[in-house]
């Protein structure tokens, strides 16, 4: 059997697990954990509830900022007794209170569910983000419907695939924080490493921990890296400079910004923070 090869150089193998996320509501912040289990279902714990929209169907994410940037100020745990969401004001509320949806849509302004099932053909609006950023927030902005988790069996509710990953050379070379691109493994990466290698991962196989993986697309960006995540402020460079630098056509939409990459489970386990990450041949 080959050595696992380097995709730029014999640096490759010293990359590890810098951190890991997940994110147990749908557009709202998440939590750093030390070790997580992931299967073809994604990251145990992550997206695995969101709100829907009652008057449109319409899976709530803050890629329509317009309606649904404020989830961003909202943070969400998962512990053994289920999901506690924090809201701006300094409640909590556990996901299985009776008044969470009355709650949440009085957050919200708009008649929400809170669901843990993902419906068949469950969609979200994605309005041009580089639009957005040139007419503002609050604009009437056109876009796509997109059906989200086409590449992630059962109900969880990721945008695409079960896993998002990115590298530190990537970050640091845009200069903003990961919590903006809403990845689950951030891969650090030794000095020199060149930003934007993510784009070369599809069909790549990786080993992390016990878990096996392989690439699938670059990540297109939406409007969100740029939005206040928590105390954070808004930081347009987050898509500015990958429209700038990392148009690739990811999806089959035509070219786009695209910072980090998705990955599909081939093997389930277990992936912990220092963990090496090695790329098959």
């Amino acid at each position: 059997m080959e050595e696992p090869t380097s995709l730029a150089g014999p640096a490759e193998a010293e990359m590890r697990v810098e951190s890991l996320r997940r994110y147990p509501v749908k557009s709202m912040l998440g939590e750093t954990v030390d070790r997580m289990f992931v299967d073809e279902h994604g990251a145990e714990g992550d997206r695995r509830l969101a709100l829907v929209d009652t008057e449109t169907g319409y899976v709530a994410s803050a890629k329509q900022a317009r309606l649904w940037r404020g989830l961003l100020k909202c943070t969400a745990n998962a512990g053994t007794g289920g999901v506690s969401i924090g809201l701006p004001d300094g409640t909590r509320l556990e996901a299985d209170d009776p008044d969470v949806d009355e709650q949440l849509s009085h957050l919200v302004g708009r008649r929400v569910r809170l669901i843990s099932k993902r419906p068949d053909g469950a969609t979200v609006e994605r309005p041009d983000p580089e639009k957005l950023l040139e007419l503002g927030l609050d604009a009437e902005v056109g876009g796509r419907i997109l059906q989200i988790a086409q590449a992630t069996p059962g109900d969880s509710f990721t945008d695409d695939a079960p896993l998002h990953a990115i590298t530190t050379a990537t970050l640091e070379h845009i200069g903003v924080e990961a919590l903006r691109y809403r990845p689950n493994v951030v891969v650090a990466t030794p000095p020199g490493y060149p930003p934007y290698t993510e784009n070369h991962w599809l069909g790549k196989g990786f080993t992390i921990g016990t878990v096996r993986l392989r690439g699938l697309p670059a990540t297109s960006r939406c409007v969100v890296p740029t939005l206040e995540h928590g105390p954070l402020p808004r930081s347009p460079q987050a898509l500015r400079t990958p429209a700038l630098e990392n148009r690739w056509n990811a999806t089959g939409s035509g070219a786009q910004p695209c910072a980090g990459a998705y990955l599909e489970v081939v093997a389930a386990g277990v992936i912990r923070v220092g963990d090496p990450v090695t790329i098959a041949p």
